[in-house]
């Protein structure tokens, strides 16, 4: 890939003549009522907004979203956040020997590494029948894609392998949890963390772009690894149907809450602790990146976050910042 200033690091006044992924386009219409290019780009470290005024026509002709294409053009700053205004815009083409992976965002974290840690705790698995269903599942080309797959398109672990660090964490999370609660049914448990989010191999989709699926869309992840649970346990001679029914009950209520898509709600020991063991790693990693997009604001505070319905605060900052408003009653 050619060597670049990646995104994060530009500031209002740098010129930008950048390949980047792009994520978004469409055309909107100004108050003059000219239409002008509406765009969003990407590279590993993050994502910019950009408008083009003219001389975008055979640009749009050829141009969908997740093409690689070539920008000339400064970075703005709008309303305190960076903005793109682009002179020139063109799409890539093989003599750049540019790819769309090659802007994907990835883990900190080393693949091998992690891929190591998931082999060697699936091998910790007593119960013969959950390492029985643990090696059907996984096949070669699932595994591939479940040791790849980002956990989210943009709210927590929205990265290459983020599904599988997202899982070491929460398997992590659980095994303490049974540590300290050793009634808990520990294979049971690190089962469901592993087999959680598994329907987000189907879900999701990290080429060229990161999105989602038509069955992702159709059906959900919940469902999709539900019905892969109910499937390969079949296949298992005297599968206990009462383990068959607690495992797929910690995949289904596994965000917690009917108005946050699970099916049910918790219903068991381990299903509450899956559920918070998530929700705590889904949490601090999104929470992590919000505030990491805001390093060159200096602010004191991230941007109101509407998923959360609050700002986050920046340690460690000096700043003059003024704060949106959080309620009908800030004036």
């Amino acid at each position: 890939m050619i060597q670049q200033k990646e995104l994060n690091t530009l500031s209002a006044g740098d010129k930008v003549n950048h390949f980047v992924l792009l994520n978004k386009l469409e055309i909107k219409t100004a108050r003059n009522n000219k239409p002008y290019l509406n765009i969003v780009v990407s590279d590993k470290s993050a994502s910019v907004s950009g408008k083009m005024w003219d001389g975008f026509d055979d640009f749009i002709l050829n141009a969908k979203e997740g093409n690689v294409i070539k920008i000339l053009g400064v970075i703005e700053d709008y309303l305190g956040q960076v903005q793109l205004k682009i002179e020139k815009i063109r799409l890539a083409i093989e003599s750049d020997n540019v790819v769309p992976g090659d802007f994907l965002p990835k883990s900190n974290r080393d693949l091998n590494e992690m891929t190591e840690e998931l082999e060697t705790r699936m091998r910790k698995i007593q119960n013969p029948f959950l390492k029985k269903l643990l090696r059907s599942i996984f096949t070669e080309e699932r595994f591939e894609k479940y040791i790849r797959v980002p956990a989210g398109k943009s709210w927590h672990h929205a990265y290459m392998h983020g599904l599988l660090e997202h899982t070491l964490e929460i398997i992590r999370i659980c095994d303490l949890m049974c540590d300290i609660h050793e009634d808990l049914n520990r294979d049971l448990l690190i089962t469901g963390a592993i087999l959680h989010d598994l329907g987000k191999t189907e879900e999701l989709s990290y080429e060229p772009s990161f999105d989602y699926t038509d069955k992702g869309r159709l059906l959900g992840h919940i469902v999709i690894a539900a019905n892969e649970i109910e499937n390969e346990s079949k296949k298992i001679k005297d599968f206990p149907a009462d383990l068959k029914m607690q495992l797929l009950h910690l995949v289904l209520s596994h965000q917690g809450k009917l108005e946050q898509a699970s099916p049910v709600e918790p219903k068991t020991v381990e299903a509450i602790a899956l559920y918070h063991a998530d929700e705590l790693s889904a949490k601090t990693n999104a929470y992590k990146s919000a505030i990491k997009a805001e390093e060159r604001s200096g602010n004191r505070w991230t941007k109101y976050i509407n998923l959360i319905n609050t700002s986050l605060y920046i340690p460690g900052r000096e700043s003059n910042q003024t704060f949106p408003k959080e309620d009908l009653f800030d004036n």
